[in-house]
């Protein structure tokens, strides 16, 4: 680093991405990408004529987007702001709010990195002995939280009724649900927005509308809510969605169909596939993501993300202590997830009991 660093930032350890590898012959599972092509109308609307339209600053209120998110959810549009992927959300919102901000201590690693960089205080509350979250650690806390629901890295997911609990707890504190991964069989907490003016909503297209490439987040809530982040949003890009994202986010909540049948098709294979898994001695934690967190038997998690990837196949290890024995696994296509299954086979891998080394 440099000498004109600021002092503050000297020790900040970043956030590290899934690894994205030139290599065309991987299976690519580690960071959670949908396996389907963004829906017939996104494409459509990538045209030539949009393309010329680039020389052009896009609309700073991304305003067919949000028309189409609020027809979609049914929400007033002035309830509802875009960002370039809900990082920059987040980022807006410890801007905001982030006097003293509460999120778990293991969850997306974009908390930390913002906690430390935009936060007078930020304060990590553990898991339970299941890596699950306890809504009773969250009620009466004297600052702004930050929840992901689902949980990553883990997928498990509160119920509504949880979370329900947690905002009325805390009445007078700010409550941000991070939702990127709520299509996947969890409960979304937007039809909850007209009875708590301290929820916060935070979604991402990236996940189950097959748009990581686009950059496309959402941030929904009362109205005065979101005059806060567009306070902060006018004080740092404007223009912060370009013009063919705007489009492509639209396009991909006009089409309804293409979208629920792409999330069925995912928690199928999900499910088939932790079936499988558990056939093989795994242990995998409860997922309501597009993604599972499982503990391979007889063999440490890191040594089995490499040996997976010396078989041409992707998955994410994390080298936190609670979670070096797990990977992550992108629920891809039923081709891709079986070949998993087949290289575990190949490394002998079967419950604890059966075989000669058991």
């Amino acid at each position: 680093m440099s000498r004109f660093l600021k002092e503050q930032l000297k020790n900040l350890e970043p956030y590290v991405p899934g690894e994205q590898p030139k290599n065309p012959g991987l299976i690519k599972l580690n960071t959670n990408e949908s396996p389907f092509p963004p829906a017939p109308g996104v494409l459509s609307v990538l045209n030539q004529e949009e393309g010329e339209k680039l020389r052009l600053y896009s609309d700073p209120a991304a305003t067919e987007l949000r028309r189409a998110a609020a027809d979609y959810y049914g929400i007033p549009e002035s309830r509802i702001m875009a960002g370039n992927g809900s990082d920059e959300l987040l980022a807006f919102l410890f801007m905001a709010y982030g006097k003293r901000i509460y999120y778990p201590s293991i969850s997306y690693g974009f908390y930390k990195v913002y906690g430390e960089i935009f936060a007078e205080e930020a304060m990590e509350i553990p898991l339970d002995e299941e890596l699950r979250i306890r809504p009773e650690d969250y009620h009466g806390l004297p600052g702004t939280i930050i929840l992901a629901n689902p949980n990553a890295p883990t997928g498990s997911a509160l119920t509504r009724e949880e979370i329900k609990g947690i905002l009325k707890a805390n009445r007078d504190q700010l409550v941000v649900v991070d939702e990127a991964y709520v299509d996947f069989g969890a409960e979304s907490m937007i039809p909850c927005m007209e009875e708590f003016d301290n929820l916060l909503v935070i979604q991402t297209l990236s996940k189950s509308r097959s748009l990581a490439g686009a950059r496309v987040g959402l941030a929904m809530g009362r109205e005065e809510l979101i005059e806060d982040l567009n306070r902060i949003r006018f004080s740092f890009n404007p223009y912060n969605l370009n013009r063919l994202s705007i489009l492509a986010g639209a396009a991909a909540f006009r089409d309804r169909e293409y979208f629920k049948n792409c999330c069925r098709i995912i928690m199928a294979n999900r499910e088939q596939f932790v079936s499988e898994l558990e056939k093989q001695g795994f242990r995998v934690l409860p997922s309501k993501a597009n993604f599972v967190f499982a503990k391979p038997p007889a063999m440490g998690g890191e040594a089995y993300y490499q040996a997976l990837r010396d078989r041409n196949i992707l998955v994410r290890h994390f080298q936190h202590p609670s979670l070096s024995g797990f990977v992550r696994i992108t629920i891809g296509t039923s081709e891709e997830l079986n070949q998993i299954l087949i290289a575990n086979e190949e490394m002998g891998l079967q419950p604890v009991g059966k075989g000669e080394e058991a």
